[in-house]
């Protein structure tokens, strides 16, 4: 027996009803989410706890849903509620002005972002100063890395491979690579540094530790 929604209304002849007005048609969504995700009308009401005839009616545009309705199909299919009502998401800024996001500090590191957040590709200017510190820290993670050294000089790290980088010099490699950067003088090094691993966050990524705000 198929399992039924606990909200799901008694059956009533096709037609949007009074509510039909309170959301947009979310017909179109609802049939493109299924067949997107690859399930039968009937594999789909069994996860959403419907009646394969009311998700059928659903989906014609005969009823429309309730908005605990739009919730539990919205992660039956993994997506948002905006998604089924077809919202279009505010377009992120592209551009990141000067003086714009602050300056943080970890453990003598200090980094600007660079880039847009939520992406997924993340940028930053980096500050490392001298000595040894986080310069001894060996990273091995998913993703790409790349740099370009502004200012001062840079001591690379790759596996067995030491390298050291001047101003203008730029360095791109797979982050499962073992890897470590430091300064390779006395007034540190100044760098731009772009990375895709999105989910960890940009102070633990790229100086470990807890990141100061200034």
């Amino acid at each position: 027996m198929t399992p039924r929604h606990e909200a799901e209304p008694p059956e009533a002849p096709d037609s949007a009803g009074a509510g039909a007005d309170a959301l947009p048609a979310v017909a179109p969504q609802l049939r493109e989410l299924r067949r997107r995700a690859g399930l039968t009308l009937e594999a789909a009401a069994a996860r959403a706890r419907l009646s394969p005839a009311h998700l059928s009616r659903l989906e014609t545009g005969r009823r429309q849903p309730s908005l605990p309705l739009l919730l539990g199909l919205a992660r039956t299919y993994g997506t948002t509620v905006s998604e089924l009502l077809g919202e279009t998401p505010a377009v992120a800024d592209p551009i990141v002005r000067a003086g714009g996001p602050g300056a943080r500090e970890a453990d003598g590191w200090t980094y600007w972002q660079a880039g847009g957040s939520g992406r997924g590709m993340q940028a930053l200017r980096v500050h490392v100063p001298p000595g040894r510190g986080q310069g001894e820290l060996i990273r091995v993670h998913p993703g790409e890395e790349w740099l370009y050294v502004l200012a001062g000089r840079l001591r690379l790290h790759l596996g067995e491979a030491e390298h050291v980088l001047e101003p203008g010099d730029s360095a791109h490699f797979d982050s499962l690579t073992p890897h470590r950067i430091g300064a390779a003088g006395p007034g540190g090094a100044e760098l731009l540094f772009v990375h895709t691993l999105l989910q960890s966050s940009l102070a633990g990524v790229c100086l470990g530790g807890a990141a100061r705000h200034h």
